[in-house]
């Protein structure tokens, strides 16, 4: 079945194996190993502003964003462990999302730490006030790979089964998305 906005295939196996193996971008060619992706979201109510912005992007103002990680690799074979027949399990991706990007951003205001007018005003919200700094401009485009960086390190395995974070997306609006693989 395909993911929302992937491209996967089914594939029959060679050799008469009833298992049959969900491709990842790019298929198999000449012999590679097929891998599987799967994503996993968290939502959050986040504040930001773009201070160049030509038009009413540049006010404060904020968007319920949804942060989606795309984790790729190989099923686990390992018979009779938790984890057989996944990539990861959902629960642990939730987890860090929701450790590393939810908790940090949500009802919270994105700021660009030169955005100095931006920055008078947060403070007169005082100490208590959820603001997050960032060394860039907060559009969703750099929000996704600043999340891809936040995340990547945590997407781990004990098992051998090329796991990896392949992209993050962010949902800045229904109609507006930005997406960063490395």
């Amino acid at each position: 079945m395909p993911l929302e906005g992937g491209s996967c295939a089914v594939r029959e196996p060679v050799g008469g194996s009833p298992r049959s193996r969900i491709a990842g971008r790019g298929g198999a060619q000449g012999g590679a190993r097929l891998s599987t992706s799967i994503r996993r979201w968290v939502e959050t109510d986040t504040g930001h502003r773009v201070p160049n912005h030509k038009s009413k992007c540049r006010h404060l103002h904020g968007h319920r964003y949804r942060w989606e990680a795309e984790v790729e690799g190989d099923v686990v074979t390992e018979s009779g462990v938790s984890e057989e027949g996944m990539l990861i399990d959902f629960s642990d991706v939730s987890r860090i999302l929701t450790e590393h990007i939810h908790d940090v951003v949500d009802h919270a205001f994105v700021v660009a730490e030169d955005d100095e007018q931006a920055l008078s005003a947060l403070a007169q919200m005082g100490n208590d006030h959820r603001t997050v700094v960032v060394p860039f401009i907060p559009t969703a485009e750099n929000l996704a790979r600043w999340a891809f960086e936040q995340v990547a390190p945590h997407i781990e395995t004990a098992y051998g089964n090329r796991l990896r974070l392949a992209a993050f997306h962010v949902r800045e609006t229904p109609k507006s998305w930005a997406c960063w693989r490395p």
